[in-house]
């Protein structure tokens, strides 16, 4: 059941929903941990550039760009616990 809870919470992550955090508390702390806050941006760049390649490294880009949005929700996840 904890599986599943799990699960349904990362659907509803990914699809933007219950991801609010006051801006203060998430300004406050990118402020604290600058690194994750980078770490966020690069790993955004990273999959924009995936998805805007024409081909697909293998056939690991869809795990890739995936994977990469799995990472940036657990990194602003981290920071919005930090921030409370």
């Amino acid at each position: 059941m904890k599986k599943y809870a799990l699960v349904l919470a990362g659907v509803l992550l990914l699809s933007g929903v219950g991801t609010y955090v006051p801006v203060t508390q998430t300004a406050q702390a990118q402020e604290f941990h600058p690194r994750i806050a980078t770490a966020i941006r690069e790993l955004e760049a990273a999959i924009a550039y995936l998805e805007a390649a024409p081909h697909d490294f293998g056939g690991h880009k869809v795990a890739a760009i995936r994977d990469a949005r799995a990472a940036i929700i657990q990194l602003r996840l981290a920071l919005a616990y930090r921030g409370r």
